[in-house]
This record gives structure tokens, C-alpha cells and sequence, in this order.
């Protein structure tokens, strides 16, 4: 690789590699041209005098985030995957998982170790939480910097390139999530080289990324670069976007457009399918709609309505934006129109929110789960829904998940029914590690939640220990569920089995749940025994069948094929 860099309005640049200051020649367009560096190479940058600077495009941070970049050679990496066809994310099932608490040791290869378990379980696409280097020895990673490169404790570049390899030889797809909406407050440098942010638009973190103001052209090419790097040198087959509602873009043609006719162009080059899913808070679903019809194009988006509606029906919770949910008639509206605030109005947001989504429009292009890391690791402990259902009520929400017309996600240990929470937790230095701390109170203190109940400390390293996930834990009998929901997932993917089988969600009677489609679900939330027809595939909890019905007890499942 050559050490070049974007810095529009410098008048000198150099690079400082190996004790010298080598300098750079201007070209065309805000580009510096640089020496060739070796694979293994140290570089910075020096601007005008300031710095050095590590490269806004570095492929490799092995010093951290406030020092030097190193050239990495993606190509020498030996592949065996030549056999990879790639998978359509549509309907497959994503597992979330955070590389750190994923496994005691918190890397990718001990990760990659752990592979056949979820090949076991049936997952079909493991989606990495942010790899991208941040401050610190552990975080979530959507506060990341040198978008290139990948956090050194998780094992760098070339470890995500073994991850990737030792997916698709068990079958497995691979998703990155990616934070194009903002770039972390520590170690963040692109300011030094040009116009990346501008205050024309602001966000939750300050201005926005310039994305439709002078020197744009530049800024798209940087984050479309990252994308088809990932899918290139790295054989990843999703991305997932990071609140693309944080996008400000006024221009004729969105980024996410551009972004995604690219990564098509990409697809067809390479002879794989490749994936956009975004998360966003819009409710439009002009998201996953083509962009020769208008729309973003993205491939998929998450539907955080159906999570909200799954939630506050099966808990009761009625807090913050649980409040416009939790009756039969919302989860219904839900799983059947996708959007609940499809135009209406939000109490929430205080405003009409959101636009129909087309019955036309297939439904596998929105991701659902009953959890994921936002809606645990955002709760002051952390808590997940394992912890906060009856086992019926739990094992309610993982067929309603994955037996949906949708894509289903589930979160690291869901398969299983882990109990440890998963709680926010950062390392910063000092003063933006107390202040993340006192946020983090003030925050819920805010919310109304107890003073004499303490919030675990993000910045404590006792935190994101407790967060470690430990397979060998659970619940036996969830596993078992799961495994034999799972076995019953083929009856929901035969190409017309949504149109002979329309899905609905109503109550025989209060907490009394059956959802309709090619495998109807029974469930009991009541205080009293309920009976239904049909032959069970599957039960949990105490079901005891007779003939051709079967009656529930409190706080069981059944699984019936329509």
C-alpha cells in the first residue's frame, strides 16, 4: 500500500515512518501521494506542522487509537472458501453476538472456536457487534475510530479474517455492524485532515457526518470504500448499518442509495450475494424498497415495532416508548402491518410517525427479536428477558420470533436462555470515563429509577465481566425449545406458505395467545388450563394431549403444524 491521504485545505503534509518526515506530493481532488510502506510498516501523518496523526484510512491500529497506523496486506491472507456461495440474508437466522463477552478470553479466534455450537443450533448469520478500534481494553464499539481497521484485542485484521474463513466452512454467514452515523469522542483525528462532520446537520453526538455539503464527494467515498472493503478483503457477507436515521443527506441521491447500488455492482462482481440491513427509527419502507423504484435499497432493516409489541404484551411494561404497546390488537397490528406507527401518532415521539408498509412487500426484510443489545444492555441492569419472564412466557417470545414471517435475530445466549446480563460498559480515560459514569446515573435518574439501587458502573471492569456469557449455564429446557423450534422452521419457509397461511395474533381469552401461520402457536399465560385441536410438533411446559386436541396448563407452549 501507498501512504496517501485526503486532506483538502493542508498545504503540507508528511509522512513520519520510520524516525523520518517523508513529504507527500498534492494531487488532484484534496489527495496527497505517499511512499510505498511494507506490510508490518509504521505511518502517521504530519499536517501543517500538526501531529502526527494516524490515517483516517488505517487498515491496522496495533498502538491504539492515538497512535501510529501499520500497513496490513488483506491480500496475503490464504482463503479456504473458495466453496462459499454466500447465503441471502431474507429469512436466515441472525445470532448478535459481541466478540469480548462472547467468550472468557473475548477474542475473535476464541469466538471462531465456538462456531459449531451455533452451526448446532441452526444459526445461519453470526452478526459481530462493532469490531473498529476504540479506547481502552473493552467496550460495545459503536464509539470506534479508524473505521479500517479492527480492534487490536479482539486480534486485529487478520483475525477477523479467520473468523470469516471458519464461518463459511460450517456454513455459516458473517454480518459486521458498522457506525457510518458518527466516529467515537477519543481518538477521533479525521478533523485534522478535512471536512468529514459538519454543523449544517447535528445528531444525538454533534454535527453529522458531511454527507451533502461542499467536499462530500470525498466523505460518501471514505464510508462506501469501508463497505466494499469489508465485503472484498474480508469475504464478510452482511452489513448491518448503524441508526442510518442519523444519516442527514439532503442530496438528489441519498448515500444509502449510492451505498447500495454499489455493493449490488459488488455482488455481481464477485458472484455472491451481499447485504445491507439498516437499523433505523424512521418506519419507512422506502428503506428496503430498490432504488430503481425510488427507495434506499437496503436489503433488510431491523423492526424495532414488533420487538416493542412482543415485549410489552408479554411483560405489561408501559414505560417510554412501551407506552403506545402491550394489547393483543398491537402485537396483531405488528406482525400483520410490521409498523405499528405506520402514521399515526406517537406518544413517544410526540408526532405522527412512520408510513404503511405495502402488504406486497415481503416481510423477510425486516429483522425482529425479543431481544438484541440495545433493548437488554440499554436497561440499568442489564437485565434480559430470561430473567424477567415466566419460562412460558419466555419460551412464548422465542417461537413468536422465530416462527414470524420475518428475519429472525437472536441475541448471545438467548439460544440457551442465559441469565447474566449484558450491561453497558466502556473504558475511557479520564475526565470521559467519570463522566460516562455520572451520565449513566443521571440518565436513569432521570427515568424515575431508585436511588438506593445502584447502576453498575460502565467504567468498572467488574462490569463487562459480568457480562461474559457462559454456554455451559441456562436453562435445559429452553435449550431443548429452541432446538425444537427450530426444527419446525422449514414448515415456515416453503415458498407460498405465508399466502396459504396468513399470519395473525389473537387471545381465546386474556393471556390466552395463538399466533396463526404454517405453525400455529399456542401459548398459555392464564392462571387456568386451556384446550386447543391439533396434534402438537413440539410443547413446553405441561401440555397433555388426548385424541386429536390437547389441553395447556399455565405457562405452557405448543406448536401445531396448520
Amino acid at each position: 500500500m501507498r501512504a496517501d491521504v485526503w486532506a483538502p485545505f493542508a498545504a503540507h503534509v508528511a509522512c513520519r515512518t520510520g524516525g523520518q518526515d517523508l513529504p507527500l506530493v498534492r494531487a488532484e481532488d484534496g489527495w496527497w501521494r505517499g511512499p510505498a510502506l511494507a506490510n508490518g510498516q509504521d505511518y502517521a501523518f504530519v499536517v501543517d506542522g500538526n501531529g502526527p496523526f494516524p490515517d483516517p484510512r488505517s487498515p491496522r491500529q496495533p498502538h491504539g487509537v492515538h497512535g501510529p497506523s501499520q500497513a496490513f496486506d488483506a491480500s496475503a491472507f490464504a482463503w479456504s472458501d473458495s466453496a462459499w456461495s454466500g447465503r441471502d440474508a431474507r429469512g436466515a437466522v441472525f445470532y448478535e453476538l459481541h466478540v469480548g463477552t462472547f467468550t472468557p478470553r473475548g477474542t475473535l479466534d476464541a469466538a471462531a472456536a465456538d462456531l459449531t455450537r451455533l452451526a448446532a443450533v441452526g444459526i445461519e448469520v453470526v452478526e459481530l457487534m462493532p469490531i473498529a478500534p476504540m479506547p481502552g481494553e473493552r467496550g460495545w464499539g459503536y464509539d470506534g475510530v479508524s473505521l479500517f481497521a479492527v480492534y487490536e484485542q479482539y486480534g486485529g485484521p487478520a483475525a477477523l479474517q479467520r473468523f470469516v474463513d471458519a464461518a463459511h466452512g460450517l456454513g455459516i454467514a458473517v454480518a459486521l455492524d458498522v457506525v457510518y452515523n458518527h466516529f467515537g469522542p477519543d481518538g477521533n483525528y479525521v478533523a485534522a485532515f478535512g471536512p468529514y462532520l459538519t454543523s449544517a446537520h447535528h445528531t444525538p453526538w454533534g454535527d453529522a457526518i458531511n454527507l451533502d455539503q461542499p467536499h462530500s464527494d470525498e466523505v460518501r467515498r471514505f464510508f462506501a470504500d469501508n463497505a466494499l472493503r469489508w465485503f472484498r478483503d474480508f469475504h464478510v457477507d452482511v452489513l448491518r448499518l448503524d441508526a442510518v436515521h442519523a444519516l442527514k443527506d439532503t442530496s438528489a441521491r441519498h448515500f444509502l442509495a449510492q451505498l447500495s447500488d454499489e455493493v449490488t455492482a459488488l455482488a455481481t462482481e464477485l458472484g455472491r450475494p451481499l447485504s445491507l440491513v439498516a437499523e433505523s427509527d424512521l418506519n419507512e419502507p422506502s428503506m428496503v424498497l430498490p432504488t430503481d423504484q425510488g427507495g434506499l435499497g437496503q436489503t433488510a432493516q431491523w423492526a424495532d415495532d414488533v420487538h416493542h409489541a412482543v415485549r410489552a404484551y408479554l411483560t405489561g411494561d408501559s414505560t417510554g416508548y412501551y407506552g403506545d404497546f402491550g394489547s393483543i390488537e398491537t402485537l396483531n397490528k405488528a406482525f400483520q402491518h410490521v409498523f405499528v406507527h405506520d402514521g399515526g401518532w406517537s406518544s413517544f415521539r410526540g408526532a405522527a410517525w412512520g408510513t404503511p408498509v405495502p402488504d406486497s412487500l415481503d416481510r423477510r426484510k425486516f429483522v425482529v427479536f425479543a431481544s438484541n443489545h440495545d433493548q437488554v444492555g440499554n436497561r440499568a441492569i442489564g437485565d434480559r428477558p430470561s430473567t424477567l419472564l415466566s419460562p412460558g412466557a419466555h419460551a412464548t417470545s422465542l417461537a413468536l420470533v422465530l416462527l414470524s414471517p420475518f428475519t429472525p435475530l437472536l441475541f448471545q445466549g438467548e439460544e440457551y436462555g442465559e441469565t447474566r446480563p449484558f450491561l453497558f460498559f466502556s473504558h475511557h480515560d479520564e475526565p470521559l470515563g467519570t463522566a460516562v459514569s455520572e451520565g449513566r446515573v443521571a440518565e436513569f435518574a432521570r427515568h424515575g429509577w431508585p436511588p438506593n439501587v445502584p447502576i453498575p458502573d460502565p467504567q468498572a471492569e467488574a462490569t463487562f465481566r459480568a457480562s461474559v456469557i457462559d454456554p455451559s449455564g441456562g436453562s435445559a429446557s429452553i435449550r431443548a425449545w429452541v432446538r425444537d423450534v427450530m426444527a419446525t422452521r422449514p414448515l415456515t419457509l416453503a415458498p407460498d406458505a405465508w399466502e396459504r397461511h396468513p399470519v395473525s395474533v389473537t387471545e381465546k381469552a386474556p393471556r390466552q395467545l395463538t399466533m396463526t401461520g404454517p405453525v400455529r402457536i399456542h401459548a398459555n399465560l392464564s392462571a387456568e388450563p386451556v384446550a386447543f385441536e391439533g396434534r402438537p410438533l413440539a410443547v413446553f411446559g405441561d401440555v397433555a394431549i388426548a385424541g386429536e386436541g390437547f389441553t395447556l396448563q399455565p405457562d405452557a407452549v405448543a406448536l401445531v403444524r396448520a
